[in-house]
């Protein structure tokens, strides 16, 4: 992600915030990637600190993506529903720098629906995930004591929200590109035949899961080529993102990334997920000096980066 401008004095200012230390109030602006004085605010601004211009009906892009909220009569459901829809806002601006989702995309938006476990009325099973342009995000996950503990239960730990938003945005993005004929021969032919039945694909992995390996970026990768993709697709957006986001820092290896690189400008996979790693093994040696977990705990055999490669050029020729 990159460090934005204030327009008035032009301070940096973060993707969360809402205004400068000299009193301008901001908006963001996903179309220019750019934060611009706060002439009129999204209708959520007030309840979940959403930060964004808005676009129609009062409400910003992302915001009128969302069809359901959890239940707010749970006081708890509040802060879990902004915590949730930052990480799709910041997911939403990552994608659109690729072109995804802007005001130039005529192509189909995905819908949202941000639930919770806990109702006014009790417990409640959501289930995350993707059905026909339809995704659904168990917001209890916003919670930090909630997410270490499935974290350590499903032996996920880069189980996170952004994660969540990445994978089921993954499943969505397949349905525009796989439009494309010469898409779905393309991904057949390195992830897959997608028709295989998911239902039958996932009872046999959740009786004997696969493991990580020369050609599967995650266990959860090996189940279905359709979950092969979302994880592809979500690891993508970790490192591009990993890499823009220490290039606007200023933090450089020897190797770069080079000052003023943009990451979402390069074309060349095999040169950003270099870079990521390369920064990642720095930052796990430093995480370990704390004793705090690794920043990207995965190892990217040739197998798996060749679905990046697809992963990232489908992306960047997609939206258009």
């Amino acid at each position: 992600m990159q460090i934005f401008r204030c327009p008035a004095c032009g301070a940096p200012l973060y993707f969360h915030n809402l205004g400068c230390s000299c009193g301008q109030q901001v908006v963001f602006d996903p179309d220019r990637q750019a934060m611009l004085p706060a002439v009129s605010v999204c209708a959520n601004r007030a309840d979940i600190g959403c930060n964004w211009v808005p676009d129609t009906d009062d409400l910003c892009r992302s915001c009128a993506m969302t069809e359901t909220v959890p239940d707010l009569r749970e006081p708890d459901n509040l802060p879990l529903w902004e915590k949730s829809e930052f990480a799709k806002r910041w997911m939403l601006a990552t994608l659109a720098r690729w072109g995804w989702f802007t005001a130039s995309d005529r192509g189909a938006r995905p819908v949202f629906r941000m639930l919770s476990e806990q109702t006014a009325a009790g417990e409640a099973d959501v289930i995350m995930g993707h059905a026909d342009g339809l995704i659904t995000i168990n917001v209890t996950e916003a919670s930090e004591a909630v997410r270490a503990e499935r974290q350590e239960t499903f032996g996920e730990l880069y189980r996170t929200m952004i994660g969540h938003m990445r994978h089921e945005m993954a499943h969505f993005l397949f349905l525009r590109l796989a439009e494309d004929e010469t898409f779905l021969g393309q991904f057949r032919a390195i992830f897959g035949d997608e028709r295989a039945d998911y239902g039958e694909a996932l009872k046999a992995h959740y009786d004997n899961p696969g493991v990580a390996d020369e050609t599967h970026v995650t266990s959860y990768a090996t189940a279905h080529p359709h979950e092969d993709w979302a994880e592809t697709i979500a690891h993508l957006l970790h490192l591009v993102d990993m890499v823009d986001s220490a290039a606007s820092s200023g933090l450089a290896l020897p190797e770069g990334p080079p000052p003023g690189y943009d990451a979402y400008a390069e074309r060349d996979t095999e040169a950003v997920v270099t870079l990521a790693v390369a920064m990642s093994i720095a930052v796990n040696h430093v995480n370990r000096a704390l004793d705090l977990p690794d920043l990207y705990p995965f190892v990217l055999r040739q197998g798996v980066r060749n679905k990046l490669g697809f992963a990232h050029g489908a992306l960047l020729r997609g939206a258009g």
